[in-house]
């Protein structure tokens, strides 16, 4: 049997490409391994080329199935997913399509041949680059005996491309520009928006798209949205929610920004008596504060949080009572008129004012305590698998130190 990669359990990313028809037998001459069970087929997939397709563009290659087992395999079932920037250019004979979880688009073809031990068949691989196509994933493959693969991981007969599509999208950073009162309680709500063309969702690292948040000086962050976790030296330090820091790092549970989605996020802020008007910034990023290569307008990455405190706050000396009409009084403001902030986003609606992510478009998106981080190295689990579990990365216990992990 193929070695199989045991899958990650952090995984969430997506697959694309497409397949099929039906696939001539050709002969090979390589023998079949030693190690192969007596009477049982072992097919192994060839790895299909990279690409980086701009938008429009069809990638046509074939995939080489080479039966390395002893026994022959008497028709097989080839499987191509397709994350959600990609598609399907037509439908094949012999094949079945469908959109599952996550948006990833599936093709099973069922291939009428027998591949005997030594032998080797083709067949394609064909999929589009669609308009929003950034960071994609590409499934492809059959199970070592040629029945439906499953979702167990990857290996020799079922493997995994990755690949960037020539393309960017803009990652856009939103303050907010409120008032307060010194000794007094304000919220604020930041954005991180996508103005694409791209959706964006990293599939080869954990280095996922992240707001980073830094309070302005003179208030204390006491109630932070679960998807906001304390920033270290490097990355995230404990977990979404703990109030009390510096520097937050906010970030969609699920990874996902899709094309002109806006994330809100609510901070409560506590402000100290005698502070004066304070700002603090917001800056889009990645959790671990690298750059995206995919954004290529850094003019939008960084905002300003404004809190502006009057210093005129306090009342007067009462009045004589020849001076006001009973039952009013005079000079000062209301002491019960604590102005409140807008919803610092600007270009876009959505919910605000709760203290978890929201989204303007694309649905709400809801917090976890600690966020997640994503484990979608190219060994990661299958795209379907990868969906439950992305949501555990640092669960609700406290991470000491999350060690930065860069792109290459």
């Amino acid at each position: 049997m193929p070695q199989r990669i045991r899958p990650s359990h952090l995984r969430k990313p997506a697959a694309f490409v497409a397949a099929a028809a039906f696939a001539a037998a050709v002969p090979a001459f390589a023998a079949a391994p030693a190690h192969a069970d007596p009477g049982e087929a072992s097919l192994e997939m060839s790895t299909l080329p990279s690409a980086s397709p701009k938008p429009g563009d069809v990638y046509d290659k074939n995939v080489v199935i080479t039966n390395k087992g002893t026994a022959a395999a008497d028709g097989l079932t080839f499987r191509v997913r397709l994350t959600r920037g990609l598609d399907f250019p037509e439908e094949a004979k012999g094949c079945t399509y469908s959109t599952v979880a996550d948006q990833v688009r599936q093709a099973l073809c069922e291939l009428d041949t027998v591949v005997e031990p030594g032998a080797s068949v083709e067949t394609p691989v064909r999929f589009k680059a669609l308009p929003k196509a950034l960071m994609e994933v590409v499934e492809y493959g059959t199970s070592a005996t040629g029945a439906a693969p499953g979702d167990e991981g990857f290996g020799e007969s079922y493997r995994r491309l990755t690949l960037t599509a020539d393309s960017s999208a803009d990652l856009v950073a939103v303050g907010e520009d409120t008032e307060a009162l010194a000794g007094g309680q304000q919220s604020i709500n930041v954005q991180l928006r996508n103005d694409g063309p791209g959706w964006i969702k990293n599939q080869v690292s954990d280095d996922q798209p992240a707001l980073m948040v830094r309070i302005p000086k003179g208030t204390t962050a006491s109630m932070v949205p679960q998807d906001c976790m304390p920033f270290g030296i490097d990355g995230p330090n404990a977990p979404g929610g703990t109030p009390g820091r510096a520097t937050y790092v906010c970030m969609p549970y699920d990874h996902v920004i899709e094309v002109g989605q806006a994330l809100t996020y609510t901070f409560m802020l506590d402000v100290a008596k005698g502070t004066k008007t304070t700002d603090g910034s917001v800056k889009a990023t990645s959790v671990y504060d690298i750059h995206p290569a995919f954004d290529k307008n850094p003019a939008n990455d960084t905002a300003k949080i404004h809190v502006a405190i009057p210093t005129d706050n306090e009342e007067d000396p009462s009045p004589s009572p020849s001076a006001t009409s009973p039952g009013t009084s005079s000079g000062g403001n209301d002491p019960e008129g604590q102005s409140t902030g807008g919803s610092g986003s600007t270009g876009s609606t959505g919910s605000t004012g709760s203290t978890s992510a929201g989204s303007t478009t694309g649905g709400s998106t809801t917090g976890s305590a600690g966020g997640s981080l994503a484990n979608t190295g190219s060994d990661g689990t299958p795209l379907l698998v990868g969906a439950a579990a992305a949501t555990a990365a640092l669960g609700g216990g406290l991470v000491l130190a999350v060690r930065r992990r860069r792109s290459v």
